[in-house]
């Protein structure tokens, strides 16, 4: 126990929080499709209360990054395309709520298998969803709004259950089906990501494994301080490490840790 206990010790969390959040900002992420393993393996948390950490901690990188990115793309220009925010949440609020709900009746052996075939999924997105670019939207009208609300839907069943922002799977839709500028799909993901993640966490918190939460709020906090450093680091950084390089790696993190997250008992 001693030893469990040493390993959750802050800094640590600060330490792993911010080499994360700087692996997330390296790609315009917040990361918390890799905190997730290492709240399972290196910290030893089950996998619900994994899911429920991870999804705490990246509402305080969310709720953060959003006014961080306004110098950029201002709030009124945010506003502005609501119509696409609306039709997203329209499906990720749903997804969020049943996501949650799903991952609260799962036992923990069948959501370790879940959460190594989500990584698995998040890694292929990296490879070939990333770097798209802005060719105008694929689709237009009531097929247009029919493809948003499943793809909320998609994508809010996925946070909820990876307790991540989805942001690596929201800025691929918003640039592919709505024709979004790639930095202002960063900032639509976010407006997005947030009461989604809302709704995930009001879900998770009729669980008793949210109990977790009141445990480890400190560990929470600083986690969620070393991922908004080390986010910003990585912002800096961005361009540096060339992506022909850096997502593959990434990738391969991620299949890495599902390999773990699998076998782990």
């Amino acid at each position: 126990m001693a030893n469990k206990d040493q390993r959750r010790n802050p800094t640590a969390a600060f330490g792993v929080g911010a080499i994360v959040g700087m692996l997330g900002g390296l790609i315009g992420l917040g990361g918390a499709e890799f905190r997730l393993p290492l709240l399972i393996g290196m910290f030893r948390f089950a996998a619900l209360e994994a899911v429920i950490l991870n999804k705490a901690t990246s509402l305080v990188v969310v709720a953060t990054a959003l006014p961080f990115r306004s110098s950029t793309i201002p709030f009124s220009e945010i506003a502005a395309h609501w119509p696409i925010i609306a039709n997203l949440l329209v499906g990720s609020l749903l997804g969020a709520w049943l996501g949650a709900g799903w991952a609260t009746r799962l036992s923990s052996a069948v959501l370790y298998k879940v959460l190594a075939v989500l990584l698995v999924l998040i890694a292929g997105v990296l490879l070939v969803g990333h770097d798209v670019a802005t060719s105008g939207a694929m689709l237009t009208g009531t097929a247009q709004m029919l493809a948003g609300v499943l793809a909320g839907f998609g994508i809010g069943v996925v946070a909820s259950l990876m307790g991540v922002a989805g942001g690596e799977l929201l800025i691929p839709t918003l640039v592919l089906l709505f024709g979004a500028d790639i930095k202002l799909a960063g900032s639509l993901s976010l407006a997005v990501s947030l009461p989604t993640m809302l709704v995930g966490f009001a879900r998770y918190s009729r669980d008793q494994s949210f109990t977790v939460l009141a445990r480890n709020g400190r560990f929470v906090l600083v986690m969620a301080a070393g991922s908004i450093l080390g986010a910003f680091i990585g912002g800096q950084l961005l361009g540096i490490v060339p992506n022909e390089i850096l997502l593959p790696s990434l990738a391969a993190i991620l299949l890495v840790s599902a390999v773990k997250v699998w076998r782990h008992k």
